[in-house]
């Protein structure tokens, strides 16, 4: 279990939900690598935990100094993860696992060092994800129809066979039991 996990899928697909369950129940087995956003954390959100949240000159100098396995611009925001991240969670014995977006895969499948596995997490119907991004309270109607694009997006990249495995997140239990099926595959 040494090949780091690239979980993706849209916004409001469950990644977080599933990736909290895995990392609660092997904590000594897998680590999450922490992305850095220029966007403002959300309700509940602490930095470093779940993002380290970073000003946009500082991001656009991570980018200069190279310091990222990948990164992207979305919704007006950049999102990236770092190769320190990755090291931290490998150099302490445990499985890395990215949470990153299509343009982030795209960019780590270019690079020939980054040997991972890639898991989707689908959501039931695009309209299943709208009532679950609206029920967030976070959304305009303007970046809500920004992810539903994104997500249409994602989802027919994931459909041509970009990924290892898709799960589709209708019940979060049997998601769950999917991802661990998957990442104890190996």
């Amino acid at each position: 279990m040494s090949r780091p996990i690239i979980l993706s899928g849209p916004s409001g697909s469950g990644k977080s939900t599933i990736l909290k369950k895995l990392l609660e129940e092997f904590p000594d087995k897998f680590g999450f690598s922490v992305s850095s956003t220029t966007r403002k954390p959300r309700a509940g959100e602490v930095p470093g935990v779940h993002y380290n949240f970073v000003t946009v000159p500082e991001f656009q100098r991570m980018i200069k100094d190279e310091e990222f396995v990948e990164w992207a611009q979305f919704s007006g925001n950049y999102y990236g993860t770092t190769l320190a991240s990755v090291k931290e969670v490998t150099e302490s014995g445990k499985t890395c696992i990215l949470d990153i977006d299509m343009q982030g895969v795209q960019a780590i499948k270019k690079k020939a060092n980054f040997n991972a596995r890639y898991l989707f997490v689908a959501p039931p119907s695009i309209e299943s994800l709208r009532e679950r991004l609206t029920g967030r309270g976070s959304e305009t109607p303007e970046s809500l129809q920004k992810r539903l694009d994104a997500a249409t997006a994602e989802m027919a990249y994931a459909e041509s066979g970009a990924h290892d495995q898709i799960i589709v997140n209708d019940v979060v239990e049997d998601a769950y039991k999917q991802l661990k099926a998957f990442i104890f595959s190996e």
